[in-house]
């Protein structure tokens, strides 16, 4: 990773570590949970090496990002997510008016939202895992979770602060990191208490071939500096976007779109999930919806396990829409 560099921008009073990679158009990679920047960096060197400007930020609470107020999950909704990214573009790229857009899990749903608060500063979204989840004004969302799920439900546990932390202190950062990014159970993902993860936290932990121990220490020592409140907050203010939301109910997202997910990816597989996917929803409410691509054989972490193949999913969407020439495959 030593071609990418790293800096530090001031924006809506935190301070964002950025990395970058290339020259040109701009692509803008936003991560989800458990993850930061790093989680890109196939993705950044091939966009870098065809031609763009491959950048990834570590959001708010992640990370080399700092400032954020981490006891006050309050400062963690999308609006304040997207205000960040709004800031950042604004001083890293003040001569593009549009860029391209590319998000993973939180990252998909950050990117779903600033699509939907801020349609002209988007080119083109290829969005991964999480697919857009219209308003319901009739049930807060955390309530509806606890109803299908019930209360071991993962999101359903993440909500009262401090208490799944220390949970996850007692087994350590590296096995939780490990569960986490090794999960690829179509299933929904309970963490009962005092069995979380339903292992010991002894015994070995294999990882996919996709995944090194190098990759694993990053990711740990990430985490063991933040700690994972920051990453927590955002399923903390799920119910507080939905209150803060309602002025966006029933309304479209309009930009170009791409929707990749793996069909052992938990969120594909939740209920009327594959229903809203494939039978009109989502293309009701993203009308120009291109295309959804289901990977088969392929986990949540789709960007990470098949690089190769999101690198030119990517690429092959931005091309149709960029007006500079860049490099063929």
């Amino acid at each position: 990773m030593e071609a990418i560099e790293h800096k530090k921008v001031d924006v809506n009073g935190i301070n964002m570590h950025v990395a970058e990679i290339g020259n040109g158009p701009l692509v803008l990679f936003l991560h989800g949970f458990p993850e930061c920047w790093y989680t890109w960096r196939h993705q950044m060197v091939f966009m870098a090496s065809h031609g763009h400007r491959a950048v990834a930020p570590d959001l708010r609470g992640y990370g080399g990002t700092t400032g954020a107020p981490i006891n006050d999950p309050t400062k963690f909704t999308t609006l304040q997510v997207v205000g960040d990214i709004i800031e950042l573009l604004k001083i890293i790229a003040p001569d593009e008016d549009k860029v391209f857009l590319v998000g993973h899990d939180w990252g998909a749903m950050i990117a779903w939202a600033l699509c939907l608060y801020r349609p002209d500063k988007i080119k083109g979204l290829l969005n991964m895992s999480v697919c857009f989840s219209p308003r319901n004004p009739t049930r807060k969302p955390i309530e509806t979770l606890r109803a299908a799920h019930g209360p071991d439900y993962y999101i359903c546990r993440f909500q009262e602060p401090g208490e799944i932390e220390k949970e996850f202190a007692e087994i350590g950062t590296k096995r939780v990191l490990e569960n986490f990014l090794c999960y690829r159970a179509p299933g929904p993902l309970v963490l009962p208490k005092g069995k979380l993860f339903g292992d010991s936290p002894d015994t070995p932990r294999p990882l996919p071939s996709w995944l090194s121990e190098e990759d694993v220490t990053y990711y740990v020592n990430q985490y063991e500096q933040t700690g994972f409140t920051g990453g927590l907050n955002y399923y903390r203010a799920i119910d507080l976007n939905w209150e803060l939301t309602a002025p966006w109910t029933e309304a479209q997202v309009k930009v170009p779109v791409k929707f990749i997910v793996g069909d052992l990816d938990l969120t594909y597989n939740a209920p009327g999930t594959k229903h809203y996917v494939h039978k009109g929803g989502l293309k009701k409410d993203v009308p120009f919806l291109e295309e959804v691509v289901v990977l088969k054989d392929v986990g949540h972490f789709v960007h990470e396990e098949k690089p190769d193949e999101i690198n030119k999913y990517i690429h092959r969407f931005i091309q149709k829409f960029s007006s500079s020439k860049c490099s063929a495959l």
